[in-house]
């Protein structure tokens, strides 16, 4: 084994014999340090030391790229080391040895953990709260509530920081949640910060859920969340709305109704007895009986996991605005492909133009709408089934299986009557006869 004081010039010259795949040359200064050499003359330094007697050998690099000497700048208190040289490696990696430590083990747990580091780095960039909220949205729309699922998605986009949008679900705390629900509520927005706050509950739940829930994406388990946060924010209670439409503002809105067919959403919506826009949206040539003049919606809301069918025997002016729509159907079907927010834009501007404040909305216009066929004699339970709500205890499932068709048909009839006699001031039959003509 031979070993000389290594020195740059020595190093040079160093040659492998022809007869050897490789040479050591060790240092007489620190006897761990080698250069070894290969017959094409490529040189590297080498660390070789014993422990236990096992032979432990780690090549340091290129002779070329490590000098051998350590480089240093600065005096005294303030000398740093700038390159590391061989001499010092060798040196740190036989004080391991000495104290019976493997520095090959050292340098695999530093590789391991800098992986984890780059792994964490990596899923705190991918599995960030607006990952997490994106994948819940897709998930209920998947599920068939495609209009609660752009409600989310805008909800989040308008009110969620962008900082916390990009910090990881798991590290996302209820101060965090707290303080942007709280910015919602003192912009005067009570309802939007309560559907936010719905709405990431259940996104958290989902996430934490997934874990021992079969039946939720296995892909909610990569973000690691084993509490919720949301869970610790009480719910935020909305003002009551109690905004009713006038008759006149009614037929302000209903003539201003013109041919488009965002109008034409409208008027379906409000003739259907005052159905939600997202359901009136999703209407497909295949969802309507030509026959029977009856529209089949679907309807998701709640937590139900099935949506409910949804039928609605139209009145001849509805059911010829159904008509009117079929010839101008998109490629999948639709027969109104809009994007949900033009709709309730439209209706604001109405009240816009015509001066109508407070502006009412489109839920403003479905409380009308049952407000109003109460005035008409059409009772509680009719009234449930024409706009689908509250269907949903224990004897409306398993024991109320009438259809209310008949019901159903009379009501909508009878509140077509009453819009027609709005608009043009003629008096339309009793209501309440009709209603009991129809359903006899």
């Amino acid at each position: 084994m031979a070993r000389i004081r290594l020195t740059p010039t020595r190093i040079d010259e160093l040659t492998c014999p022809p007869e050897k795949s490789q040479a050591f040359v060790f240092d007489e200064t620190v006897p761990s340090l080698a250069v070894r050499v290969t017959p094409s003359g490529a040189k590297s330094y080498v660390f070789e030391s014993k422990l236990d007697r096992r032979t432990i050998r780690i090549t340091l690099g290129s002779t070329k790229r490590w000098p051998l000497e350590s480089v240093w700048t600065g005096k005294g208190k303030e000398r740093e080391e700038v390159t590391r040289g061989a001499r010092e490696e060798a040196q740190r990696l036989a004080t391991l040895v000495d104290q019976g430590i493997d520095p090959r083990e050292v340098a695999q747990a530093k590789r391991e953990a800098k992986v984890a580091a780059e792994t964490a780095a990596e899923a705190a960039k991918k599995y960030t709260l607006a990952a997490l909220f994106e994948a819940y949205a897709a998930h209920i729309e998947k599920a068939g509530k495609k209009g609660s699922a752009r409600t989310a998605r805008s909800l989040f986009s308008c009110h969620a920081p962008a900082k916390l949008t990009q910090t990881p679900a798991k590290d996302v705390s209820a101060d965090d949640i707290a303080d942007m629900l709280r910015a919602v509520v003192e912009a005067g927005k009570e309802r939007t910060a309560g559907a936010l706050r719905t709405y990431m509950l259940a996104a958290f739940n989902v996430g934490m859920r997934a874990r021992f829930d079969p039946l939720l994406p296995v892909a909610f388990k990569e973000y690691g969340i084993t509490a919720n946060p949301v869970a610790a924010i009480p719910a935020i209670a909305s003002r009551e709305h109690d905004r009713v439409l006038t008759n006149d503002e009614l037929k302000t809105y209903v003539t201003a109704l013109g041919d488009s067919r965002r109008d034409k959403a409208l008027l379906l919506a409000l003739l259907a007895g005052g159905q939600r826009m997202e359901q009136v949206l999703r209407i497909k040539v295949t969802d309507w009986d030509k026959d029977t003049k009856t529209l089949r919606l679907l309807d998701p809301k709640g937590r139900r996991k099935k949506a409910r069918l949804h039928l609605l025997p139209l009145a001849p002016r509805a059911a010829a605005l159904v008509d009117s729509l079929l010839a101008g159907a998109d490629e999948d079907g639709y027969l109104l492909p809009l994007d949900a927010q033009t709709p309730g834009k439209r209706a604001k501007a109405i009240c816009m133009e015509a001066g109508i404040a407070p502006a009412f909305n489109l839920r403003d216009i479905r409380r009308t709408a049952e407000m109003r066929m109460a005035g008409l004699g059409i009772s509680k339970d009719t009234r449930a089934h024409v706009l689908s709500h509250g269907i949903g205890g224990v004897q409306d499932k398993h024991y109320d299986r009438h259809s209310y068709e008949a019901e159903k048909r009379a009501a909508l009839l009878a509140w077509e009557n009453w819009i027609k006699q709005i608009e043009t001031g003629e008096k339309a039959p009793s209501n309440v006869v009709a209603i009991h003509e129809a359903a006899a």
